[in-house]
């Protein structure tokens, strides 16, 4: 039975390490960072928990029991109160609060494993087989703690449910055992009725808690939540606001019904002007299908391509009646094979040419985004490309974050194809970026809106290209030029220079 009890607390150990991981993730941001740090906490707080444990020299039954108690609540109500902290509380708190509690659950975790050996040493296995036989259930259970949620608490059951799940399974774990040492234990009736107590806590929080997390979740949106998901890849937030309706991916504004045509517009039109022929289309992220709207607009548009990572984007942009109605059902035109890939995989593995690449990603915010803005990732976007065609990228504002607007340009640069900068001013996003790209000479001169507009007009075209100062390619400090390298998979300095860029907006 202590095998046993060890390799379910692992499964829930592990469990709680990768949900303070993602609660990081999508709250404060930067998941490598967030997962590296919950991940060195936890383990730093195992370690202490280790040492600590050597004081427990009474009943050690009776002391697991109350650590899984205290996992069981500590663990529980993490999401839950990282929700609320995050509602209410200034902003940097829900940093220190989830440092913290990944700090504690990880020094009752620690505390766990010493005390399982010790008794099952006092049950007469020799220490060598007891720590052995603990330490298999330990790691065991760790692999299928991180399989469990990978693939069903988070996509089945979501942050805050989990959380609450994996409390109860802790807590049940310490009422066995409670029950089966109960001839140990003296009063034992008395710690098992408090147990019962957090169990009724705990079984609250799994029926009730999510309604009331999503209420403190509403604060952190401006507008009303109509749809939320969290799926394998991220979580999902649709907002509607007096016609007004927003996508947000991982907490970062997507588009707004309001503006997003301005976007859309100029991250479509001119490399479809800039490129000859439209035979093959290729779109990399915009699983909203509003890229696609645009270039359904041409009659010679032939087969389009859309590699978007999260299938349930794509699903909520063909089944949510406010999405369908800006983008039109464009990606159950007849033209649209929808492909749910990583963009780099994809290139990597196609054998098909391009007359147009458009390039509608997420920002570099973390390091898996990060790849889809190298060198590398725009050369093989490169190698796709058909000699006369062209490919376009959206690169963040050159006004809040202009040297990883002009980074990203001059990593395409890199490649060895000609650039050519544009941005634009959308209301909800700010002024924002884009870089288009050829081996051909680009002349804006000749292009021409072929298509029917809601902002974007032929007369117009030049001036996206004309930056102010403010935004200009040549950043100054401390009185000096700034000399822009390329973004690479070795040296991912782009990262960097986003979270400096974005962390006072």
């Amino acid at each position: 039975m202590i095998y046993w009890a060890s390799g379910i607390v692992s499964i829930c150990g592990i469990i709680f390490e990768v949900i303070f991981g993602a609660l990081g993730s999508y709250i404060i941001g930067d998941g490598v960072k967030q997962y590296t740090l919950t991940i060195s906490l936890f383990l730093t707080g195992m370690g202490i928990g280790a040492s600590l444990s050597e004081r427990l020299n009474k009943n050690l039954i009776l002391s697991f029991v109350w650590i899984e108690f205290m996992v069981a609540v500590f663990g529980g109500f993490s999401s839950f109160t990282m929700f609320g902290v995050t509602a209410f509380l200034p902003s940097g708190t829900e940093s220190l609060y989830l440092y913290f509690i990944t700090l504690i659950v990880g020094g009752l975790t620690g505390v766990e494993l010493p005390v399982l050996i010790r008794k099952a040493n006092q049950l007469g296995v020799t220490l060598n087989k007891s720590t052995a036989r603990v330490l298999f259930s330990d790691y065991a259970g760790g692999l299928i703690g991180g399989l469990l949620f990978v693939f069903w608490l988070r996509p089945g059951l979501g942050m805050v449910k989990s959380a609450f799940f994996v409390g109860c399974i802790n807590l049940g774990v310490a009422l066995y055992i409670l029950w089966i040492f109960r001839s140990e234990i003296k009063g034992w009736k008395k710690h098992g009725f408090v147990g019962v107590f957090i169990g009724v806590l705990l079984v609250g929080g799994l029926f009730f808690g999510e309604k009331l997390a999503f209420s403190f979740e509403q604060k952190m949106y401006k507008d009303p939540i109509i749809y939320m998901e969290d799926t394998q890849y991220q979580k999902i937030v649709l907002t509607k606001e007096q016609g007004d309706t927003r996508l947000y991916l991982n907490g970062s504004l997507q588009f707004s019904s309001t503006d997003e045509y301005r976007y859309h517009e100029v991250l479509v039109h001119p490399v479809m002007s800039q490129a000859d022929r439209h035979d093959d289309i290729l779109v990399l992220g915009g699983g909203d299908g509003l890229a696609i709207r645009e270039l359904l607009k041409y009659e010679d548009a032939g087969d389009i391509t859309l590699v978007d990572l999260d299938p349930a984007v794509v699903e909520l942009a063909n089944s949510s009646y406010h999405l369908l109605k800006l983008n039109k059902g464009a990606l159950k035109d007849e033209k649209v094979t929808i492909r749910h890939r990583d963009a780099f995989e994809y290139l990597e593995a196609s054998k098909e040419f391009f007359d147009v690449i458009i390039a509608d990603l997420p920002d570099p915010n973390n390091e898996s985004l990060n790849k889809l803005y190298t060198k590398e990732f725009y050369s093989l976007v490169r190698n796709h490309l058909k000699p006369d065609g062209a490919m376009m990228v959206q690169a963040t504002s050159p006004v809040f974050a202009p040297e990883v607007y002009w980074t990203i340009s001059e990593t395409i640069s890199a490649t060895g194809l000609n650039v050519e900068n544009f941005h634009v001013d959308v209301p909800s996003f700010g002024n924002w970026g884009f870089v288009m790209a050829s081996r051909e000479n680009i002349d804006v001169n000749q292009h021409q809106v072929q298509a029917d507009t809601r902002f974007l007009t032929t007369d117009m075209l030049l001036s996206l290209t004309r930056f102010g100062k403010d935004e200009d390619q040549e950043i100054i400090e401390n009185g000096k030029p700034v000399t822009l390298e390329p973004n690479t998979l070795i040296d991912p300095h782009l990262l960097e220079k986003y979270e400096e860029a974005w962390i006072n907006y």
